[in-house]
């Protein structure tokens, strides 16, 4: 299934998305996303039936999960090349020659505060930073709760994925010498445009690529994690309990701004654009 949160005259419904990705029908009795995960064998069953839909190009598709339940999980430096132009780029405290690659997942959080959706304007936020970037990353949503989830389970613990643009103050995350306070700006965490069920698609291969202004600026496949979904929630669950509707971002590939000689970050007016296979496109302003 792929399902989507959505505006529609005035009222907001979760609906799903047809094969062909030109219509969505609403769920009649759901709430909102939670709600799906908490029933997704039952919703599975009723969305089997034919339901009338609205065109997607007469809906606004909203943020599939507007307000988690807890700070968003994010990894760091999760792909070789990003850890490396990370690395080199001056941006990264304590930055050592020769150990660009880390043992750990390095982990961070997000609160809901940075959550907007697809064609919502992410604010640049010029009081406080002077260089604000892109990261195009999958994302994973919890559907079953657990705690010191094997590898070989993970998968079973997985509802579905969608995309997160992991927005970030790269001063911020320099001078502060942690990265949460660079992270956490109002609309900072860009989620959507739907979530697709985890039988929909391969998360060990989906092609990740990311536009600015229409140039390609990133362009990777998951396969080149350097670490997988499955020892990604290995690593988070030990000792935690991760819950159903839990949001885990798993990285961003080479091809962020601060790579750039001289860095690339946004400015008024420029559009991000991130494509996952299987998971549509999330575009944004900046302002």
């Amino acid at each position: 299934m792929k399902l989507a949160r959505y505006a529609h005259n005035g009222t907001t419904h979760i609906g799903l998305i047809d094969r062909s990705e030109k219509t969505i029908a609403p769920l009649p009795g759901v709430s909102d996303m939670f709600d799906v995960i908490a029933r997704a064998d039952e919703i599975k069953k009723a969305a089997s039936k034919e339901t009338q839909g609205h065109p997607l190009a007469e809906v606004k598709l909203l943020a599939p999960i507007p307000v988690p339940h807890r700070n968003i999980f994010c990894v760091g430096k999760n792909y070789s090349d990003h850890a490396r132009e990370f690395s080199n780029s001056g941006y990264e405290a304590g930055a050592v020659k020769g150990a660009e690659i880390d043992s750990y997942p390095a982990v961070f959080t997000k609160p809901a505060n940075t959550v907007v959706g697809p064609d919502d304007v992410v604010h640049l936020h010029p009081q406080a930073t002077s260089s604000v970037d892109y990261e195009a990353e999958l994302a994973l949503i919890i559907g079953k709760e657990g705690r010191d989830i094997k590898p070989e389970k993970a998968y079973e613990h997985i509802f579905g994925y969608t995309i997160v643009n992991d927005v970030t103050a790269r001063d911020r995350q320099r001078n502060h010498k942690q990265w949460f306070l660079g992270k956490a700006l109002d609309t900072f965490c860009p989620m959507g445009p739907w979530i697709a069920t985890s039988d929909e698609l391969d998360p060990e291969n989906l092609d990740v690529k990311c536009w600015v202004n229409g140039e390609l600026r990133q362009n990777a496949n998951t396969r080149d994690l350097i670490f997988n979904v499955p020892s990604l929630l290995a690593s988070i669950s030990a000792g935690l309990t991760l819950k159903p509707g839990d949001v885990i971002a798993t990285g961003t590939p080479a091809g962020v701004g601060l790579g750039f000689n001289p860095p690339k970050f946004l400015r008024p007016g420029d559009s991000v654009s991130i494509s996952i296979s299987h998971l549509g496109t999330l575009t944004n302003t900046f302002q």
